[in-house]
């Protein structure tokens, strides 16, 4: 089984020693001094050391409980913390139907180095899966999930990918020029699971996919229809993208759509 973390590396509960996300990135910058003082590697543990320090931006939210889920993809087992009592905590279909279609067409995809922005990451399995597959992935949600987010991601691709995942905050239409300027953010691929369901930010979520989306952008966004609302807004997404749809799952109700913007 080709697996990312080793037994000292499962997540747990937060807060039980080497099971919680400061413990563990302090188990590992102890592993890695001590590499280089028996002949290590130093550049390798300097570049741990500003990756581990880059990613403790994010304190995890303290939930009463956690799972852990187990998920194979792309080669590697993924463990995942869940907990139910937060939407962006937990996996939902939408991001499933899409790690597997990333996965049975990666050659058509070609993620290698590719610069990849996911929206709603929740507890980061697509993210993970886009790394893993050799992407450079920038995984953003709201600032109350993002502690998790990047225990799950730090968890599941250090030393194991090509280009560890960057966390940042993005809140649906609100200060994009300022947060991601065009100037210095592109990205070949946009991705989005399970982010249209019954809330109030819609339009916020179509401007957000829209500003995202630069000429070469393709947008794979994949979502679990439930409502009639999920319908109206996948009106208002053909509007402004050219849209095919990819796939279909039956047994989750999940659609998986491509968007490309129209250009005038």
């Amino acid at each position: 089984m080709d697996v990312c973390l080793s037994s000292m590396q499962q997540p747990g509960r937060l807060g039980e020693g080497l099971s919680s996300p400061g413990g563990w990135l302090e188990a590992e910058k102890k592993g890695a001094s001590q590499k280089d003082s028996t002949g290590g590697a130093l550049e390798e543990s300097n570049t741990i050391e500003a990756s581990l320090h880059s990613l403790q931006t994010f304190v995890p939210t303290d939930y009463a409980s956690y799972t852990q889920e187990h998920y194979r993809f792309a080669g590697k087992e993924i463990v995942i913390q869940e907990s139910i009592e937060s939407y962006g905590a937990v996996v939902w279909p939408g991001a499933t139907a899409l790690c597997q279609y990333l996965e049975e067409h990666a050659e058509e995809l070609n993620f290698q180095d590719a610069k990849i922005l996911e929206i709603g990451a929740g507890p980061g399995l697509v993210s993970i899966v886009a790394s893993i597959l050799g992407a450079q992935v920038t995984a953003t949600d709201l600032p109350d999930v993002l502690g998790n987010l990047q225990y799950n991601l730090l968890k599941n691709t250090l030393r194991c990918t090509a280009h560890l995942p960057e966390v940042k905050e993005l809140v649906w239409g609100e200060e994009l020029d300022k947060n991601f300027p065009k100037s210095a953010f592109s990205y070949d691929y946009v991705l989005a699971s399970d982010v249209v369901y019954h809330h109030y930010f819609l339009d916020k979520l179509l401007t957000t996919m829209v500003y995202l989306s630069q000429p070469g952008t393709v947008l794979l966004w994949a979502n679990k229809f439930r409502f009639s609302t999920d319908y109206e807004f996948l009106d208002k997404f053909k509007q402004v993208f050219d849209t095919t749809l990819l796939a279909e799952y039956p047994e989750s109700s999940v659609k998986l759509f491509k968007g490309i913007l129209k250009w005038d």
